[in-house]
């Protein structure tokens, strides 16, 4: 069943797709790669085979057809979307699911952005879908947003997390909507204050939305302790602004 969700951004999970491979910097310490080993030991349905295994489960497709509240839905937690071992007519699927339930928002988050302008060449994006590509860093991140740019979307956004390093100048053209997160877990790597700050000023100065996630294990201080006692605050205040055209 589609699961209630913890992410500050999001109410639920929908995952049709579980497992998934690392591409970039920012898949070193996945939390999902470390939640798959976990709901694997439990017997859980869909992790059998491993995380890095690509497993399409049907049978999930129809969760939010179920759903009468109004639900934004963070799809494939687990997994990416748009992986090259999932096939454009198991995307399709989905994205049909998606269109019978204009009552929800889904978010899709993909690190696989080279593959967005192929796959929506002669296909629409549904307008109660946001379309996002992972940002962590200069070399793998920023070119995302250039092919992000390349479709047309309601809601475009970045997940700038975890953010590792500063991104110099961004180029927010066409983008609705940017998360900026520090990284999590034991292994996780620090984020500097000045990086998160350049982020937000840019937002700013373009009027996109800006959501200041987490700290995540490292505070803005350098020290490092539990993600809930670092808190969300980033120079002085919560962030939690949302897309307008949401």
């Amino acid at each position: 069943m589609a699961a209630n969700s913890r992410i500050e951004w999001t109410e639920a999970t929908w995952n049709p797709v579980t497992g998934c491979t690392k591409v970039s910097p920012g898949c070193k310490h996945c939390y999902a790669e470390s939640l798959a080993r976990r709901l694997r030991a439990m017997g859980t349905p869909g992790y059998e085979q491993g995380f890095t295994t690509i497993t399409l489960l049907p049978n999930r497709l129809g969760e939010p057809l179920k759903r009468k509240k109004p639900t934004k839905y963070f799809v494939n937690s687990m997994s990416d979307l748009f992986h090259e071992r999932v096939p454009d007519a198991f995307i399709d699927q989905v994205f049909d699911v998606m269109r019978q339930t204009p009552h929800h928002v889904f978010q899709i988050l993909t690190k696989r952005a080279e593959r967005l302008p192929h796959y929506f060449a002669q296909r629409t994006v549904p307008t109660n879908v946001w379309l996002g590509v992972s940002v962590e860093n200069r070399k793998h991140g920023l070119p995302r947003i250039d092919a992000l740019r390349q479709v047309h979307a309601a809601v475009r956004f970045l997940s700038v997390e975890p953010l590792l390093e500063d991104l110099g100048t961004i180029d927010l053209r066409g983008i609705h909507w940017v998360i900026v997160g520090g990284e999590s877990g034991p292994q996780a790597r620090p984020m500097a204050p000045a990086w998160a700050q350049n982020v937000k000023r840019q937002c700013e100065a373009a009027d996109i939305a800006f959501f200041f996630k987490q700290w995540g294990l490292w505070g803005a201080d350098g020290q490092r302790r539990s993600k809930k006692a670092n808190g969300r605050l980033l120079e002085g205040s919560t962030w939690d602004e949302m897309p307008s055209l949401a």
